[in-house]
């Protein structure tokens, strides 16, 4: 079989410099040891824990001002900032190295903000007013990790303490209402020139392959056994059909104990809609 791939040595970064790979732009606020706010540019912050205990990995130099602050106070601020050519530019110079908390502040065009709240054992990093969304992150570092390269790089365990969003943007992801924020795609320092960014295009969607979940009959014998005191009508089955058969346990297990905790003995296709709405709680505030 004949291919166009060919081999591609690994470097080091290789993200950039082996190949192509998106990443996001997050501006990282912390508290300096003066008190001041110190400001860093990262594109190495992942998700980490999705589920139960939510989390990030943050990927530093050892010796960055971020790290360094992280390690004393154990906060940090993830703001991700919005495609907007002129805040990228200052992102870059700010994502000089050697510079002085203060020395970024006197470089930045961003606009600095205490949150309402603090997270607790004195003060929290400021927040950038620019930014679409903010995680407020808590080191863990109760957590083992064995990392087999150089230590010149630090590995970061950020639990979510908590997300802040422009109400617009909130709004939107309450009701699904298809529209997104234009966050920029940043490919790195690719050249030994200049940083690279590509402007997000609209999504667009697609809907769940048919065919490819469980029959209702499935559904039905996992519901019969799943729980004596939890009746699932037919309606209420159909509803789970598209969902993977190596995930249906799961989920059904889940949608049960949601359903003893309010109280609900028979399961309909409208209880199950507003289950299975992980914002349900949120919109009946509104």
């Amino acid at each position: 079989m004949t291919s166009d791939f060919v081999d591609v040595r690994v470097l080091d970064n290789f993200y950039q410099t082996s190949s192509f790979y998106p990443m996001p732009v997050i501006l990282i606020t912390t508290i300096a040891e003066d008190g001041t706010t110190n400001l860093g540019p990262y594109s190495l912050v992942f998700p980490f824990g999705i589920a139960d205990k939510h989390a990030m990995m943050l990927i530093s130099r050892s010796d960055s001002n971020t790290a360094n602050n992280i390690r004393r106070t154990k906060k940090a601020m993830l703001n991700f900032i919005p495609f907007d050519k002129k805040l990228l530019k200052n992102i870059v110079r700010l994502g000089f190295p050697g510079q002085t908390a203060e020395e970024k502040l006197d470089d930045s065009i961003f606009t600095l903000i205490q949150p309402e709240q603090e997270i607790s054992n004195g003060p929290v990093p400021d927040v950038i007013e620019e930014a679409v969304q903010v995680f407020e992150c808590i080191w863990d570092d109760s957590e083992a990790f064995h990392y087999f390269g150089t230590t010149d790089e630090s590995h970061f365990l950020l639990r979510i303490n908590r997300i802040m969003m422009k109400k617009n943007w909130y709004e939107s992801l309450v009701n699904g209402d298809g529209k997104f924020p234009s966050l920029p795609v940043d490919y790195g320092y690719r050249d030994s020139q200049y940083f690279w960014f590509s402007e997000p295009k609209k999504p667009y969607k697609e809907p769940l392959p048919k065919g490819k979940g469980v029959n209702i009959d499935t559904v039905r014998y996992q519901a019969d056994r799943i729980d004596p005191e939890i009746y699932w009508t037919d309606e209420a089955c159909a509803k789970i059909v598209a969902i993977p058969r190596v995930f249906l346990k799961k989920a059904m297990t889940m949608i049960v104990e949601e359903a003893k905790k309010r109280g609900i003995t028979t399961l309909t296709p409208e209880i199950m809609d507003e289950i299975r709405d992980k914002r349900n709680q949120e919109k009946k505030l509104r």
